[in-house]
């Protein structure tokens, strides 16, 4: 989709009621639905994130969505698909705050040139114990990306239209370092698999998206 089309009826998402977990958890892994069930143990000590799922145009002026592949390193969530963003430091005013500079920090998006337009479904993550605050924004340039290369593996380029398309909402057999060969919910984004905690946020977003494109 042409980004001044899409620039334009995006504004409508920020008056809009949020789907929720409800959407969510479409694409939750099965067996992580009991864990959220019983996320009220952990909240008191849980740690705080923010991510964006950001959008932005390319230099043909089409829509894409930036999404990063971690690097693989000792931890729950490495090697895995994500959006940028990270946890809350004492710098930070807000989590809106810290998603933005950790957006600026991970691949270089200047956190001026971004504007939120919504704050999305908060959602908890058990294996790593965070809550993670999601926002939709935009970039109206053509950002020039630079990793930082410590923490992100690759950028994931994500076109607009193949988002939407049902096609790439697939399922897959995965073997993690808490479960093996379980099936999970999950999206095909230009050859990737992304699932559990990004994929149930993305659904919200698509779900969204789909009232207003």
């Amino acid at each position: 989709m042409n980004f001044q089309e899409f620039e334009k009826r995006i504004v409508k998402i920020e008056k809009m009621e949020l789907p929720g977990e409800a959407v969510q958890l479409k694409m939750a892994p099965m067996n992580r639905l009991q864990e959220l069930k019983q996320q009220a143990y952990s909240m008191e000590t849980a740690k705080k994130a923010g991510v964006i799922a950001l959008f932005y145009p390319t230099a043909k002026r089409e829509t894409n969505l930036v999404l990063i592949l971690r690097k693989t390193y000792k931890g729950i969530h490495s090697a895995q698909i994500g959006f940028p963003g990270g946890k809350i430091e004492q710098e930070d005013n807000s989590l809106v705050d810290t998603a933005l500079r950790e957006t600026e920090e991970e691949v270089g998006v200047p956190r001026d040139k971004i504007s939120i337009i919504k704050k999305l479904t908060q959602l908890y993550i058990p294996p790593s114990n965070f809550f993670v605050q999601p926002f939709l924004g935009i970039v109206n340039e053509t950002p020039k990306f630079i990793l930082e290369t410590r923490e992100v593996e690759a950028l994931i380029e994500v076109d607009l239209n193949k988002f939407m398309d049902e096609r790439c909402v697939t399922t897959q057999i995965l073997s993690t370092s808490y479960a093996s060969n379980w099936e999970v919910p999950a999206f095909k984004l230009n050859g990737h698999i992304v699932w559990g905690a990004t994929a149930m946020m993305l659904n919200e977003v698509r779900e969204l998206l789909r009232q207003v494109l």
